[in-house]
Formats: structure tokens, C-alpha cells, sequence
């Protein structure tokens, strides 16, 4: 297995071509990939030469190189960490055995679920993204943008070689379905509820990547972790590309803050809408819907189906190397429970706690975004603190979704969450209000006026760089 990646029709890391039956399955496939991405890629952008980030090797010194190129030419494939051929299962029932290079029969189905779900949510964005461009708020922007996207598109392609490369005929059906199902669609819709939600402003973009691609950081985390050693080193490899997503959502909140504090210092107000800035108060709203929207994706608080995945080493915990049970059959996690209108605290048997020991990583991750963007407000003198909502807020999935909630975690009847959630949640007046600041801007180095500049360009590159060629 080489670090180079090749430059074959589809580039690659795992000797592709020595398995010439799987080679023309994904060969048959990529076309079929390309036209969905030009359909449902970046809408007017497709022949736009953009400064990207492709990858040549897997090392340290060869997965980032920049270079200006078209979205449909850019380098795809299928990129492994490098094998480690000592590793072992890491957790679980099998913990010290070594790991799988093929899938056990008995866990066929539960592997396959696993990883149609993660390969749905990488299409799902992109979809999600695609007519963004048109009000991007500077070429920076602009270029980050294109960068998620066509990183998630390689993503997609790390699944769909698991699926055809493992699951045989099943397998490339499940590849195939990936690029039928379409993000908001009502007869074929994506999986999981967080990736058909509408993303029409570049807020609600910078929220996504900052929250829902931090909920991808530590699925992939758990993934990387998985007994089943081609879907590890798949997921180690993408976590280096996941990083950029979240730097762009949370660098870009905080340049909105940044700018929404330079109004209100300058007009001696908090209210900066008339001025066309974001007052902090929405940043929240944004800030409590996609928080409480990627919370979700952990699924339920005690989840079967999480100790099952534990158990047979398919799915751990992130950082499992961190704990010093991995076996953890005995211990139990002390959670808060709903029981009709009462909430107590109860002991849960370990692995069925798994799904939010996760979250608990994903939490804590999150309060430190946080109190990077509350010292914007701190450093310009603003008296506004952003929180994160309890975790009981604005829930669908899990027992939380059972009852409703207020941001602090109260328990409150539906009529009063009715009366209150326009103070809480971004109302369609107010999401459609931040639509109408999305103006494109296109001369290098400009913004938006709702939005500071970086404070450095990519790759060494100046702010004003050209970054899409238009």
C-alpha cells in the first residue's frame, strides 16, 4: 500500500488497478458521478478555475497542494490512511484481536448500514450548497465553499469504494442509490433530517459547517476507530479534510460577530439591521437551531443498536485509546431520563450509553468554539455572551423529542414553547431578512458588508487573492 497516490483514470492509494473486476465497476460509476455533480454541484461555477486543495499523497507532506482548477477536473478517488499491519481491534467483545481486513459475515448488514449512512450525509451537503456561490460575500468565501464541496464529494467516493469494493452486488446498489436520493426532496429524500434542511444564506452555511461538520468530526472519530481496518484508515484520511470544514464555519461566524460589533460600536446600537449587519441576537437564533439540529445526528440518548455496534467492534468511542475500560460490558453512565413529566437520573448500562458518551465529546467541543466567539464581543467592549442551548432544546430524535423544552433545559407545556419559539428559533421573516443581505461580491479582496475580512488568506496566499477565476 503506497502513501503516492496514483494518477490513474480514478486516482487512488490501494493498487486499484491489480483488481481490474473492481476497477471497472467504479470506472462504470464515475460518469454517473460526474453527471449528478454537474447537476447538482455548484450551479454556474462548473468551468470556474478555483485555487484548491487536492491531495497527492496520504503522508503529511502531500495531502494539501493547491492549484487553480475546474470543479469536474479535480482529483476524486480513493485515498487510505496507511495500513498499520501490527493494529488490532481496539474495543469491544474482539478488543486485542486482529483487525479485520475483510468483513466478518455476521456483521455484514450492521458495516453496510453504517456506512450508506455516513456516504448519504457527503452527497447531502453538496445539494444542500449548491446555488450559495451566487451570493457568495467574497472570492475567499467563495473558494471555501467550492473547497467543502468537493472535499464531500471525495468523501462520497470513500464510502461508495467500501460498498463496492466489500458488499459485492448489494453493495454497488447502495453506491448507485447514494446519487439518487436528493436533499429536501419529498418522494426520495436523504437520510437523516439535518442534511434536507434548506441552506439558502451563507449564515446558516457558516452554521452547518461549524456544527454539522463538527457531528461528522466525531462520527468519523468513532468510524476511525472500527475493527474493521479499510473503513478505519478511510475515515483517519477524511478527518484530515474535515478539519478545514469546521475552520471555515467557525473562523466565518466569528468574522459576522466581528463585523456586527464594529456596527454597533460605530452606530452606538444593538440593533445593526438598518445599517445591513447581523445583530448578535439572530447569530443566537442561528446558533440554537443548528446546534440542536446536528445534536440530533447522535441519536438516541440509549440506543441497542450503539451497544450492538460497540460490542462487535464496528463502531467505537472517539479517542477510544483515551479510556481504560474498552471493553466496557460492566460500567455504567449516569444520565437524566424523562419519564412523562418527570426527570431523574438513572444508571445506563455503558455501551447503551455510547451514542451520548459521543455527544458529551461533541458538547464540550462545541462550548469551545463559544468562548472563541465571545471574545469578539469581550475584545470590542459588547456586552453579549453566545450559549449553547441545553440538549433537551428543539429535539427530534431521542427521548427529548418526546416532551418540549426552553433553551435553559426547563421542561415547559407545548402552548408555552408555541408562544416563545419565535424569541428562540430564526423566524422565515428573519431568515428571509438575512437572505436579503446575500449580494455576491467578486473583486479580490472585497466583502460583504455583513461580514469581516480574514485575518490571512489560504495557503499564504493574500486576502485578495484571485481565488476564483470568473
Amino acid at each position: 500500500m503506497a502513501a503516492t497516490i496514483s494518477n490513474d483514470k480514478i486516482p487512488n492509494n490501494v493498487n486499484l488497478s491489480s483488481d481490474k473486476r473492481l476497477q471497472r465497476a467504479l470506472e462504470q460509476w464515475q460518469p454517473n458521478f460526474i453527471s449528478w455533480w454537474k447537476e447538482m454541484g455548484p450551479e454556474g461555477f462548473q468551468e470556474k478555475q478555483t485555487y484548491l486543495r487536492t491531495a497527492i499523497s496520504v503522508d503529511v507532506d502531500g495531502w494539501a497542494i493547491f492549484d487553480h482548477v475546474k470543479m469536474p477536473d479535480y482529483r476524486w478517488g480513493i485515498f487510505l490512511a496507511e495500513p498499520d499491519p501490527k493494529r488490532t481491534i481496539p474495543f469491544g467483545d474482539n478488543v486485542g484481536q486482529p483487525a479485520w481486513q475483510e468483513i466478518p459475515g455476521e456483521h455484514r448488514n450492521s458495516l453496510r448500514r453504517l456506512i450508506v449512512t455516513q456516504g448519504d450525509t457527503e452527497p447531502a451537503s453538496v445539494e444542500q450548497q449548491r446555488l450559495l456561490a451566487q451570493t457568495a460575500p467574497s472570492l475567499y468565501d467563495m473558494r471555501n465553499l467550492f473547497q467543502v464541496n468537493v472535499e464531500e464529494g471525495r468523501h462520497l467516493w470513500a464510502m461508495v469504494y467500501l460498498l463496492h469494493s466489500y458488499f459485492g452486488s448489494d453493495g454497488r446498489e447502495e453506491a448507485e442509490e447514494l446519487l439518487q436520493r436528493r436533499s429536501g426532496n419529498v418522494d426520495k429524500p436523504r437520510i437523516l433530517t439535518t442534511f434536507n434542511e434548506p441552506i439558502s444564506d451563507w449564515l446558516s452555511f457558516f452554521m452547518f459547517t461549524t456544527f454539522t461538520d463538527r457531528d461528522g468530526k466525531y462520527q468519523l472519530k468513532s468510524l476511525a476507530e472500527s475493527g474493521f481496518d479499510p473503513l478505519s484508515r478511510t475515515c483517519r484520511f477524511m478527518l484530515t479534510e474535515e478539519a478545514h470544514h469546521m475552520f471555515v464555519g467557525q473562523t466565518s461566524v466569528r468574522r459576522v460577530i466581528k463585523r456586527a460589533c464594529e456596527m454597533m460600536k460605530e452606530h452606538n446600537t444593538d440593533d445593526i439591521k438598518s445599517q445591513g449587519g447581523i445583530p448578535l441576537s439572530l447569530i443566537q437564533k442561528y446558533v440554537n437551531f443548528w446546534y440542536s439540529s446536528s445534536v440530533d445526528l447522535f441519536g438516541s440518548e440509549v440506543s441497542t443498536n450503539a451497544a450492538a455496534y460497540f460490542a462487535s467492534g464496528l463502531k467505537g468511542r472517539a479517542d477510544e485509546s483515551k479510556y481504560a475500560d474498552h471493553v466496557a460490558k460492566e460500567g455504567s453512565y449516569l444520565m437524566d431520563v424523562l419519564a412523562g413529566d418527570a426527570i431523574s437520573q438513572s444508571a445506563v448500562p455503558l455501551r447503551n450509553a455510547m451514542n451520548e458518551i459521543l455527544r458529551d465529546d461533541y458538547v464540550k467541543d462545541c462550548v469551545n468554539v463559544l468562548s472563541k466567539w465571545n471574545l469578539e464581543t469581550k475584545d470590542a467592549g459588547v456586552d453579549f455572551q453566545f450559549t449553547l442551548p441545553s440538549r433537551r432544546f428543539h429535539r427530534k430524535v431521542g427521548q427529548w423529542s418526546e416532551s418540549t423544552f426552553d433553551p435553559q433545559g426547563n421542561q415547559i407545556s407545548q402552548a408555552e414553547y408555541d408562544l416563545k419559539k419565535d424569541q428562540w428559533l430564526p423566524t422565515e421573516a428573519e431568515r428571509a431578512w438575512v437572505r436579503s443581505l446575500m449580494v455576491q461580491v467578486t473583486e479580490p479582496g472585497k466583502m460583504a458588508n455583513w461580514i469581516a475580512p480574514p485575518l490571512k488568506g489560504i495557503n499564504d496566499q493574500p486576502v485578495a487573492y484571485d481565488y476564483v477565476k470568473l
